[in-house]
């Protein structure tokens, strides 16, 4: 548990900040269906590329703890899942986005339980005795 909590937190962690920059460095163009949304909406996905980067730089920070902190951790999952809230909210506001938006709010909203269950397997096989994960793998 602790190795698969490590592993899927540093995968999070690169994914966030590839995400993070390729919105950075595309703008409007990283977002389908959202080419000609002007100045405006580029600049704000641009910095909120530049803001989810910084998310997934905090999630490597905590998978490269010993042990990774379980607190982190679900703040970390918690904030994922207020992500998938808001395209609830947009859904029931704006109706249904593009298809691969759809398929983002799938993992905003599945992936975070997972985070909540596996988020204290590290601190666990360190009381327990049994030899954690080491910091880095």
């Amino acid at each position: 548990m602790a190795r698969a909590l490590r592993a899927l937190a540093q995968l999070m962690g690169w994914s966030c900040v590839a995400i993070g920059v390729y919105h950075v460095l595309l703008g409007n163009a990283a977002i389908p269906g959202a080419g000609s949304a002007g100045a405006t909406v580029d600049s704000w996905g641009r910095f909120m590329g530049a803001s989810f980067a910084g998310y997934g730089l905090a999630w490597l920070w905590v998978a490269r703890q010993r042990p990774v902190p379980a607190r982190a951790v679900r703040w970390l999952a918690g904030v994922f899942l207020l992500g998938g809230v808001g395209r609830l909210i947009s859904l029931a506001v704006q109706g249904w986005p593009q298809w691969f938006q759809i398929a983002l709010a799938v993992i905003e909203l599945g992936l975070p339980p997972v985070f909540f269950w596996l988020a204290g397997a590290d601190e666990r096989a360190l009381r327990s005795g049994t030899e954690a994960v080491p910091a880095g793998q």
